[in-house]
């Protein structure tokens, strides 16, 4: 069972946003996904509160910082979303369930310090060291034409970790958000460069390990 974690000590970079469409990217598949929401602001719990009846099924399951849980049988795939500032043992839980971790960043320089100072502790993980647990890059909120667009591809060409790619600030996510919907919810039509913008990150999160 794929569990993919979202997360970065850094508040408000979109780890949500990820969670949610990745969540959703595997429920327009047929899967049986859930989604843990481990942010005491329960940000993915109000989301899905917010999510018609008819769209691509999504679960939730009993999970919070205090107390995280493993998933119910017959799910067949998980995506955890985290909070700012997850550190410890509550981190070393969520670690211990992950298959996979995506770390989400904005380029700004302090979005870049504080994921800096965070990949470098992932670094030291046994799990990581030996490939146990995957970790994946992504750009969030990039505009290609922006100067710190380049200090940001600067910083991710120095890491190990590979680079699955960016995301573009737009307006669609908020909206579709906001409606309880991901990218999958909708006609192609109406987010084909968001859906082209994904690719590469669904190729390394189905790639079996």
């Amino acid at each position: 069972m794929p569990v993919i974690v979202i997360a970065n000590p850094k508040g408000g970079v979109g780890k949500s946003t990820i969670a949610t469409n990745l969540s959703g990217y595997f429920a327009s598949r047929g899967h049986n996904v859930m989604i843990g929401d481990v942010d005491k602001q329960e940000s993915a719990k109000k989301w899905l509160n917010l999510r018609p009846e008819q769209a691509w099924p999504i679960s939730t399951w009993n999970v919070n910082a205090d107390y995280i849980a493993k998933p119910p049988r017959g799910t067949t795939h998980v995506v955890l979303d985290t909070p700012a500032g997850l550190h410890g043992w509550r981190f070393n839980d969520v670690l211990r369930m992950a298959n996979k971790i995506i770390v989400p960043i904005q380029p700004s320089l302090f979005d870049i310090s504080a994921t800096a100072a965070f990949l470098e502790s992932l670094k030291d993980e046994r799990s990581v060291r030996n490939q146990e647990v995957q970790v994946g890059l992504v750009g969030m909120r990039v505009d290609s034409r922006a100067r710190s667009t380049e200090q940001l591809t600067n910083f991710i060409n120095s890491l190990n970790f590979p680079f699955l790619g960016n995301l573009r600030n737009t307006q669609n996510y908020v909206q579709l958000a906001a409606h309880g919907l991901t990218l999958w919810d909708v006609a192609p039509g109406k987010v084909e460069r968001d859906l082209l913008q994904w690719q590469n990150i669904l190729d390394w999160v189905d790639q079996e390990d």
